[in-house]
């Protein structure tokens, strides 16, 4: 199989075919689905003072509720891919989103800190199927060489979670109190749930499940890491995960620190980066035709390497600003191709292998982080962004060259 050419369309890997086209509402409903799991995410930071208030603890106590939820919802991830392979991945998401909302529900009516930790808690632990799942059903139904396009789409919802999600908690727990947050979440997950269902009761075939993966949920998990590309895929994208995160999560307080910015400023900037995230979902078609897999790797790191230097070089804030919005570009470019090679690990045990994808991503976060955290408190923020600026545009070539390499492979199979 041969490297796409420029202006040409990419070279793709064999695929299981959808029987069917896949229907756009489909899509629609799980970008829906994906906007509520990662606006979950961040909800809760901004109500932590109105909750230390109401049950009478410290913001750092309160900020339990918000712990509680990321670590369920990057560790139950586990049970649900194998899951979905075993029962159908979009009917798990469906029960999932209205699991999802009876846990907003209890959260909404929670009487105390207690019960308010672990109604966060079974939201991640619900919360935590939807976006692997629906990642993973769109491997099963949508061919190859349409998936990255199609991916695309889907990702606009998590994006606009992700970038949403804690302003939306700030505003609407600023107007109408804490718990009004957790209501509005509940209706987002039963809409997408309820019409998930729906659609599957009129259209029985986008509720099928892929290839069968033989065995227990753990020889499932065992046997996708016996494959050293899915090995390689997953590997790439902790290191991802963890240089990206470790080094933009301190993009808001370098904005503050070094150009006097306000909270609400800070916030507007962190925002630009699902700017950039937007722009890449509105010419995804038009880049995976004109650069391929391989070229949306190599300028999706090169991107990166110029954002991140831009961070520390910039002697603005709007320049800075700038920077952000191209970093959210780049990324996209480099993630949502290994979010399609990730679909293809194992397409037997499709649900399994993007389960371990996700798992992978958050460990990512969950080490870069910390790591980061003491040589920002000691030199700033600019030489995590100095190495961010080095090692991802490295990491981009590393997978631009394994995907060419497994083409070759390919080719002389053929």
């Amino acid at each position: 199989m041969s490297v796409p050419a420029a202006g040409s369309r990419p070279a793709f890997p064999p695929a299981t075919p959808a029987p069917t086209p896949s229907p756009a509402l489909a899509i629609v409903l799980l970008s829906v689905a994906a906007f509520a799991s990662a606006a979950s995410m961040r909800i809760v930071d901004p109500l932590l003072v109105q909750l230390a208030g109401a049950f009478a603890v410290t913001v750092g106590e309160a900020s339990i509720a918000a712990t509680a939820f990321l670590f369920a919802n990057g560790v139950f991830v586990l049970v649900h891919g194998p899951f979905g392979d075993r029962y159908g991945k979009m009917p798990v998401v469906a029960l999932a989103c209205i699991a999802a909302a009876l846990c907003c529900v209890l959260a909404a009516l929670a009487s105390s800190l207690g019960l308010l930790t672990l109604a966060r808690f079974l939201t991640g632990v619900t919360s935590s199927a939807i976006i692997p799942l629906a990642i993973a059903w769109v491997g099963d139904n949508v061919s190859y060489d349409r998936r990255q396009a199609t991916l695309a789409r889907f990702l606009s919802g998590q994006t606009l979670g992700l970038m949403t999600g804690a302003a939306l908690g700030g505003a609407i727990g600023d107007w109408l109190g804490w718990r009004a947050v957790f209501w509005v979440l509940a209706a987002i997950y039963s809409i997408a749930g309820s019409a998930l269902l729906v659609v599957m009761i009129a259209r029985p075939a986008i509720a099928r499940r892929g290839q069968q993966a033989a065995g227990s949920m753990l020889s499932q998990m065992i046997a996708v890491l016996r494959r050293r590309w899915a090995v390689t895929v997953i590997l790439i994208v902790a290191l991802e995960g963890g240089m990206f995160w470790g080094a933009f999560t301190f993009v808001g307080a370098d904005l503050h620190h070094r150009f006097g910015l306000g909270f609400a400023a800070v916030g507007l900037a962190v925002a630009a980066f699902g700017g950039g995230g937007f722009l890449y979902v509105m010419v995804a078609p038009q880049l995976v035709r004109l650069l391929g897999e391989r070229g949306l790797c190599l300028w999706g790191g090169i991107g990166l390497g110029l954002a991140f230097a831009g961070m520390a070089l910039a002697p603005s804030a709007e320049l800075e600003f700038a920077a952000i919005v191209v970093s959210g570009v780049s990324f996209y470019m480099l993630h949502n191709t290994l979010q399609v090679h990730g679909t293809q690990m194992a397409p037997q045990a499709r649900g399994a292998g993007m389960a371990l994808f996700a798992l992978c991503l958050f460990i990512g976060q969950a080490i870069g982080v910390p790591l980061a955290a003491p040589i920002v408190d000691r030199w700033g923020a600019t030489p995590v962004f100095w190495t961010a600026a080095i090692v991802l545009p490295a990491l981009a070539l590393w997978f631009a060259r394994a995907i060419r390499r497994r083409q070759l492979a390919a080719e002389r199979r053929g």
